[in-house]
């Protein structure tokens, strides 16, 4: 495959990944217009939120068992669909009764962007070798907080300007025709495991301890980066801090971060990297929870540099550590940390409910009470990267006695 060809793919699927920021950043975005136009309550909008979050697992898990006989570019076409009927449905949810046309197309948003993450990860690391690869499947993951950068400023522009929501709606079409342009015709790469393209060989090295241990740190990982981040529009609203700006300060940071994470993980190996990530997460979190005004961008900052190496890290751990997983394997990690987030948006929701009532029952009203209740559900979260400090530890060490065995 060419030099050409194959970084005409990797561009192709960083607009993907860039379709996939603006739908969570855009959408985040216009959660409060959502609420107040259809008379959402917050439980009612994390359902909503939590359809993003399972059609993603959903489409990863099928393309990563499809990937090697149905090929990464029917994926992708997928993808497309998926992505141009969900954009339109999210338009005009009158079709489906507002509420349920809002769920209907989240999914299906969902369902794109995680035919995205089945197709463009193993095809990366088929395209490049060694650190090579550890470096590009950064570097393409940067784009997930790179684009959610360009989205939060774009919804902030938006809403202050007092643009309706189905106005922002139609800016995520187009790194959607992008990348459709960007695949159109293309030769895609040839496994490069011996083995890797049998099924049997795929769940045979993920009954593996090593494999199930990472799995059950990825369900962490993934709440941990996404419970925050979802929920900043309603959360950090009453802080004294721009919640979008937040927004983009962190997923800015983030992207920078993974645009430089493959030296970062030269240095430190992918174990150190992430035992060090999970400890700056919580630092970040637990600093939201108790910070207002310009305390605010220093959580911020915090948590910024916390959760930026998670999701490509985890993906390269298993990649590099577990090959013989393929595809398959590396879809199954992705798809349990969206199935987790999808399973804690309502919960989330709920935190936020329940808080707001025992606010108001301790005398709390308008905005110190929306305050009080945000800061309390972000205190809760802090529980996920806790557990990551521990489960991280035990991985730092197993991975060193297993390189002196």
């Amino acid at each position: 495959m060419s030099n050409i060809n194959k970084n005409r793919l990797f561009l192709g699927s960083c607009f993907a990944l860039i379709t996939t920021a603006f739908s969570f950043s855009i959408r985040a975005g216009i959660l409060p217009q959502l609420g107040k136009d259809f008379n959402l309550s917050a439980e009612q909008l994390g359902f909503i939120n939590s359809m993003w979050f399972l059609g993603f697992p959903i489409s990863m898990i099928i393309g990563g068992l499809v990937y090697h006989t149905v090929g990464p570019k029917k994926i992708m076409m997928t993808a497309f669909v998926c992505h141009a009927l969900g954009i339109i449905l999210t338009l005009y949810p009158q079709i489906l009764g507002g509420y349920t046309g809002l769920l209907v197309s989240t999914f299906l948003i969902g369902v794109g962007n995680g035919c995205t993450e089945a197709a463009c990860n193993p095809m990366i690391a088929d395209s490049y070798q060694g650190s090579e690869m550890s470096k590009m499947l950064n570097r393409f993951h940067m784009w997930f907080p790179g684009g959610i950068v360009i989205g939060s400023l774009i919804s902030e522009f938006m809403t202050g300007a007092n643009m309706g929501w189905q106005a922002q709606i139609w800016f995520i079409l187009i790194p959607t025709l992008i990348y459709a342009y960007l695949f159109w015709g293309q030769e895609f790469p040839k496994p490069k495991t011996e083995g890797v393209t049998s099924i049997g060989e795929n769940l045979k090295a993920m009954v593996t301890p090593l494999y199930i241990f990472m799995f059950c740190c990825m369900a962490l990982t993934a709440i941990t980066e996404f419970g925050p981040q979802q929920w900043t529009g309603l959360i950090m609203s009453k802080s004294g801090a721009s919640p979008m700006i937040i927004l983009a300060l962190v997923t800015g940071l983030m992207a920078v971060a993974r645009y430089f994470g493959g030296e970062i993980v030269h240095r430190f190996d992918q174990t150190g990297v992430l035992l060090g990530s999970a400890v700056l997460a919580t630092i970040g979190i637990y600093l939201f929870s108790t910070s207002t005004g310009a305390m605010t961008y220093v959580a911020a900052i915090f948590f910024a540099m916390g959760v930026a190496y998670f999701w490509p890290n985890m993906v390269g751990f298993i990649a590099e550590k577990v090959p013989l997983s393929g595809a398959l394997g590396m879809s199954i990690i992705g798809g349990i940390g969206m199935f987790s987030t999808s399973v804690f948006q309502p919960i989330i929701g709920r935190w936020i409910d329940d808080a707001k009532v025992a606010k108001t029952a301790a005398g709390l009203t308008g905005d110190e009470m929306e305050l009080a209740a945000g800061q309390a559900t972000l205190a809760t979260m802090t529980l996920f990267p806790f557990i990551l400090i521990v489960a991280f530890t035990i991985l730092y060490f197993w991975q060193k006695n297993a390189k002196a065995a």
